[in-house]
């Protein structure tokens, strides 16, 4: 699945965000957009959730930051 988010991804040009075009909606407004999204694929969907993060944390799409693991640990799991 990550490998054909990744395909998808290299495919096309994500759409550019524009920044101007927010605007102040109402819970019921905003519970509408529900519907746009659930029309959409997974992947269509994958493809947003990761072009957004990439924006929010400034990172490029095609080139996203290595998680650091020396901040997570393993243990064994007992029986």
């Amino acid at each position: 699945m990550a490998d054909l988010i990744v395909e998808q991804a290299n495919q096309a040009e994500p759409p550019r965000l524009d920044r101007t075009k927010f605007k102040v909606q109402t819970l019921e407004q905003a519970y509408h957009q529900l519907d746009f999204w659930l029309s959409k694929s997974q992947v269509e969907r994958l493809l947003a959730a990761a072009y957004l993060n990439s924006v929010a944390w400034g990172y490029d799409l095609n080139n996203p930051p290595k998680m650091d693991k020396s901040r997570f640990s393993t243990r064994k799991h007992s029986d």
